[in-house]
């Protein structure tokens, strides 16, 4: 017979996988992993705020990665297609929701409108994702990178990192080194293999492992996740090269 988990028990699995007060964190999520749980999604967004607030902030993505994505996209109503728990939490009355056609976060907690916007900036770094007149996707007043430059942490619920958009991130980043270093090959955006780089962020052993309800949890500190997969990208470019390069622009 399986056990229903609650509001409660998931709050204290969280803090036991290293999910303080205070924390900035940005979830990937499987709710259907957790198992049955009492309350539903209600006690699975109340058990991540008693665990962060008050203090804290909780971050969800609140993507429309459908086919026809600038045309169909708004702030008010557009459903987030990045599962069931994160269109439930963009729907909750008091979530804040950044401003991108294609890859908008939804915030809970302290500052979270004010964390959220500015998102249409064209500062910081580009990808194949930015599109007028919405700003840089991975910009630098984008939810990902203030998490990322807040020292905000990265939970992986249930799901592996080939769902992480801070693999993005890592593109993103490696992709303006490159242009620096070598502008006429700059005009190529490299995909990088997510679940071989997520191995090898494992075999570090600098992520902390367990489980929130019945789900296999990772939860990593953003900048260290970021930071150590771009160094070990750029040491190794053809290890971990996907086989999609983009052309963003044109010479």
């Amino acid at each position: 017979m399986s056990v229903s988990h609650t509001r409660a028990t998931l709050a204290e699995d969280l803090r036991r996988l290293g999910v303080c007060h205070g924390d900035i964190l940005f979830v990937h999520s499987s709710f259907r992993s957790l198992g049955p749980v009492e309350g539903a999604a209600t006690s699975v967004v109340g058990a991540f705020e008693d665990a962060l607030m008050p203090d804290g902030l909780l971050l969800m993505p609140s993507f429309n990665l459908v086919e026809k994505r600038s045309e169909t996209w708004n702030l008010e109503t557009t459903p987030a297609t990045t599962g069931w728990l994160t269109e439930f939490f963009r729907k909750m009355p008091g979530t804040c929701r950044s401003d991108h056609y294609s890859h908008s976060v939804a915030a809970r907690g302290k500052n979270a409108a004010e964390f959220v916007s500015g998102h249409r900036s064209l500062e910081g770094y580009s990808s194949p994702w930015d599109l007028e007149p919405w700003g840089r996707t991975y910009g630098t007043h984008s939810p990902m990178i203030r998490a990322y430059r807040a020292g905000g942490k990265l939970l992986m619920l249930g799901v592996g990192y080939d769902s992480s958009t801070y693999m993005h991130v890592v593109e993103a980043i490696d992709w303006a080194r490159r242009r620096e270093k070598d502008p006429e090959a700059g005009f190529f955006y490299i995909g990088r293999n997510r679940p071989l780089l997520g191995e090898y962020w494992d075999s570090l052993g600098r992520v902390h492992r367990g489980r929130v309800g019945n789900a296999e949890c990772r939860l990593s500190v953003i900048t260290d996740f970021v930071d150590t997969l771009v160094a070990e990208v750029e040491a190794h470019p053809e290890k971990y090269y996907r086989g999609w390069p983009a052309k963003v622009g044109a010479p």
